[in-house]
């Protein structure tokens, strides 16, 4: 016989102490947002306000009469400055040749003569040549932005080479977390720890009790590190280079996957471990036919997700000297060559959706 459920059937009215305790719970959140909202200084309307400090950050600005100026007479200098470096070299390379001690005085004076001569020999076209492209230069540079992106085909192989690094440091990065996280998953997830140390004795228990205990915070202690703070250490330990920045990912990335995966073994479906262990298979053959399958869409999906995720760390890595592109960047950005950067920008844009699109791939065959 059918009934009509009543709306409070179906959703049962509270008890006074349940909605007081839902009413205390709310005034927290409330609280906690309000207090963190004044506290980290949230104002959409001052965004709107430095619009124009935006679009001069990334397009550049107009420059004034002062800074042609001041451009200007920086360039004027560079012919001299030319001259004199070279006259200075002739003269170096002079006193080298004879066998005469170095003078840094009589060598400067010495070239300061030969660089007036070459000053007057000098063509005005030629001189106006260096100061046009030295004016230029300065020019761009005072006036700023990422837009156009720098296209010189020797800086984009330059820039090709570095993020080629960089993915390599992902990949080996995430593959020795890989490695290292699945059997150590086994010892931190406590159903797959009771099938490896079997028994009810008190050294039995003990054993899985803190064997558990140990793994856990061996995963947190890996993670609990930003990545960016191990590339520091490991750089200030082993040298600039990527294997510091490899080092580094792995240790972070081996803490979150051993994590995720040991949460994964801990919801498995236990029929399958029961029906193998009942055809007398041992610890080993119980992890390798009935734990991995069950978790195995789990493991290729984050895997794959960290790998992504570690190609972009790998960019900020690269910050503190731990290789690749991110290193190139760094130096771009202290050289104040932001159309430089803007290009490193947009070609690891399009390096991570490429392997987000491959990943995306042997997504679907596995999971």
């Amino acid at each position: 016989m059918h009934h009509d459920l009543t709306l409070e059937q179906v959703t049962p009215r509270k008890s006074f102490s349940q909605k007081l305790a839902l009413g205390g719970l709310l005034i927290i959140i409330l609280a906690v947002l309000t207090a963190s909202y004044i506290s980290t200084d949230i104002n959409p309307l001052k965004l709107y306000a430095k619009r124009q400090n935006a679009f001069e950050y990334l397009f550049g600005r107009q420059l004034n009469d002062a800074d042609k100026q001041a451009a200007m007479d920086q360039a004027k200098r560079l012919p001299a400055i030319i001259a004199f470096e070279e006259a200075y070299q002739d003269v170096k390379a002079e006193y080298v040749a004879k066998g005469r001690e170095l003078d840094p005085v009589a060598m400067q004076r010495e070239a300061k003569k030969r660089a007036d001569a070459r000053m007057e020999a000098m063509s005005q076209a030629d001189r106006d040549a260096i100061v046009k492209s030295e004016y230029d230069r300065i020019a761009d540079e005072k006036s700023g932005g990422y837009f156009p992106p720098e296209t010189a085909w020797s800086h984009l192989t330059e820039y090709t080479t570095a993020l080629v690094e960089t993915v390599a440091i992902a990949i080996w990065g995430t593959l020795i977390a890989f490695i290292a996280a699945i059997p150590m998953a086994m010892f931190a997830a406590s159903n797959t720890l009771e099938l490896m140390v079997q028994g009810d004795g008190m050294v039995q228990r003990l054993i899985r009790r803190f064997g558990q205990f140990g793994a856990r915070r061996v995963l947190d202690f890996c993670r609990g590190f930003n990545e960016f703070v191990m590339a520091l250490i490991f750089v200030a330990v082993i040298g600039l280079g990527p294997f510091a920045g490899v080092l580094a990912l792995a240790i972070h990335t081996f803490g979150i996957l051993g994590k995720v995966f040991s949460e994964a073994i801990e919801q498995i479906e236990p029929g399958q471990v029961e029906a193998v262990t009942a055809s007398g298979a041992g610890p080993a053959q119980i992890m390798a036919f009935s734990v991995i399958p069950q978790i195995m869409p789990l493991i290729v999906s984050y895997t794959l997700l960290r790998f992504e995720s570690n190609v972009r760390s790998a960019t900020i890595l690269g910050f503190v000297g731990a290789g690749g592109i991110g290193f190139l960047m760094f130096d771009k950005i202290n050289g104040y060559l932001y159309r430089e950067v803007c290009t490193m920008m947009i070609m690891v844009i399009i390096s991570v959706t490429i392997i987000d699109y491959l990943c995306g791939i042997l997504r679907r065959r596995f999971v």
